[in-house]
């Protein structure tokens, strides 16, 4: 598959990844129980579980074993989760953005990331090695 296509798919299952994250920065921040980044971050870790079923069905067509792979994908997911938490507590609590751009921008950094490492590691073809 192509780089592009797989790109596409990424960032289209990413997309429901992503309304979860966003649903729960908005609800945590608008009943107050939780700041902009613990809300964002929560969201991230409940959106990572439908992410991973399908970029292993859809995005990656994987035929390796859930053993290998989600390990792989939840570490890459761990460190991303690090940095988007990190980057949201900069932007919106450190720098006085606004949560909602300081979440666009970080979804857009942490989205490079998640891609590359899942395609050069987590769902690598072993064919193509």
């Amino acid at each position: 598959m192509l780089l592009f296509q797989q790109i596409l798919r990424f960032a289209l299952v990413g997309l429901s990844g992503t309304a979860v994250q966003y649903a729960t920065l908005w609800i945590g921040v608008k009943t107050g129980d939780l700041s902009a980044t613990s809300a964002s971050a929560l969201g991230y870790v409940l959106g990572s579980f439908v992410n991973y079923v399908l970029n292993y069905m859809f995005t990656f067509r994987s035929d390796a074993s859930h053993g290998k792979t989600a390990p792989r994908y939840f570490a890459i997911l761990a460190v991303g989760w690090c940095f988007n938490t990190a980057l949201m507590w900069l932007l919106s609590h450190q720098w006085g953005w606004n949560y909602w751009i300081a979440q666009i921008v970080t979804t857009g950094a942490v989205f490079l990331w998640n891609f590359s490492a899942s395609r050069w590691w987590a769902f690598k073809d072993p064919a193509a090695l």
